[in-house]
């Protein structure tokens, strides 16, 4: 906790290596990454706790003091953990240094003293509608109006508790069987959205004989859909040229690397970070080694006019479709983040539409529902030309059963409605072309 709060690390990364380290059993393995997790997800709603009962800014209390606290006060709210174990045992995490001990002790016999819900109650007493929705669903007001905007573009806005509700559940971890090597049931019994995915069993998903041979992989449903909708909007021809521009960290280029290889197509992929290209190459090792990884800035492809048949530009942006998976990402987001994020993928999406020949297609995917990273982008595409295909369609078609958001001719996914992150998925067709390219 200490080292996502001060050194920005990511628990996600971190937490499982820890685990190791430590030994743990299932069990206790468990109840550490709820400890970890679970604060996280809630901690705005924590720190107001914890500010009401300190009487000071969470900014005036040392890291090692504030994330003691934070997990203290989670396992109070929100597990079945006794208040006096609680305390007793974050208390002890403080070692020696009296003054850490007396003033985090004064904070959780405040905390302890009082309900829960009164001590919300009392906080958000003061606050607007949209404050106080926040505070109890644990999301910064920005996005909670962000999210709740769209929504309400597809007449949605009444589901916007439901959506916060889905952001604070633990997810449980989905797989991916890669096509030409893996089935889907051989992953397990219970299916999600994705034609070609399963909820993992139990325990470490590394145990599935087909994920931990490299045929099968950990992913959300909605990254499937996305890459499928891709490669399943209409037959290949063999030889196809296909293009991830901005693949780390390798999830959706694995997929498409399977789905190449079983249609006589042939992948590239393009990373901006030399680490995430590294585990772009790693990801593909047991696909098809052969792919070719660039590292470079897939503004570039600008420059390469008609070389590509189909290009996934699953663009870079605020993540606010996957909370529930990165727990810290909501605190560390800032309103600020999406205008220099929309030109980013403004740009990514003129460069992917020149790349592609004409006829061809690109699909547009982020992990985010906020409409200034979604349907302003894509219009901005239709503005300078392009052409939007019925994704609806699409995947329906490929997921018959799956509950599709979204507006127009884009989908959108909704954890809420679908098990999945909020992906955002618009195939889009560069004119020109012969009759028969565009209709493959």
């Amino acid at each position: 906790m200490r080292d996502v709060d001060v050194d920005d690390a990511y628990a996600n990364l971190l937490l499982p290596a820890r685990i190791r380290e430590a030994g743990l059993d299932a069990q206790d393995a468990a109840f550490a990454t709820e400890l970890a997790y679970g604060t996280l997800r809630w901690q705005g709603h924590l720190d107001a706790i914890v500010v009401a009962a300190a009487g000071r800014p969470m900014d005036e209390i040392d890291a090692t003091t504030r994330s003691v606290l934070r997990v203290a006060v989670h396992q109070i709210a929100r597990m079945r953990v006794p208040a006096h174990a609680a305390v007793h045992e974050s208390i002890e995490l403080l070692g020696d240094h009296r003054g850490r001990r007396g003033f985090a002790n004064a904070v959780l016999r405040r905390v302890t003293a009082t309900s829960i819900d009164e001590q919300v109650d009392a906080i958000a007493a003061g606050m607007s509608a949209d404050d106080a929705l926040a505070l109890r669903a644990a999301h910064p007001t920005w996005v909670v109006r962000a999210l709740r905007r769209a929504l309400d573009a597809e007449g949605a806005a009444d589901e916007l508790e439901a959506l916060l509700a889905a952001d604070n559940d633990a997810p449980r971890v989905q797989l991916v069987a890669l096509p030409g090597l893996a089935e889907p049931a051989e992953l397990g019994d219970e299916s999600t959205a994705s034609p070609l995915g399963r909820l993992s069993p139990a325990g470490d998903p590394w145990r599935v004989p087909a994920v931990r041979e490299g045929r099968a992989r950990v992913q959300d449903a909605g990254s499937q859909l996305a890459a499928l909708a891709l490669t399943r909007a209409e037959p290949v021809a063999a030889g196809e040229r296909w293009l991830d521009l901005c693949a780390g960290p390798g999830g959706k280029a694995a997929l498409l690397a399977a789905e190449a290889r079983a249609s006589g197509a042939h992948l590239e992929a393009n990373e901006l970070v030399p680490a995430r290209a590294g585990l772009v190459r790693q990801a593909l090792a047991a696909v098809d080694p052969s792919v070719e990884v660039a590292v470079g800035d897939g503004r570039r492809y600008a420059d390469v006019d008609g070389v590509y048949d189909r290009i996934l530009l699953d663009a870079p942006c605020t993540g606010l479709g996957a909370l529930r998976r990165r727990p810290e990402a909501r605190w560390r987001k800032q309103p600020s983040d999406v205008p220099e994020l929309a030109r980013l993928q403004s740009q990514l999406l003129r460069a992917a539409m020149r790349a592609v020949r004409p006829g061809g297609l690109v699909a547009y995917v982020t992990c985010s529902p906020h409409l200034a990273e979604t349907r302003a982008i894509v219009q901005g595409a239709i503005a300078d030309g392009a052409e939007a295909v019925d994704t609806r369609a699409v995947m329906t078609r490929i997921a018959p059963d799956a509950t599709l958001g979204g507006t127009g001719e884009a989908v959108q996914l909704w954890p809420h409605r679908t098990g999945t992150d909020a992906m955002f998925v618009q195939l889009l067709r560069r004119p020109g072309g012969d009759a028969a390219a565009s209709a493959r």
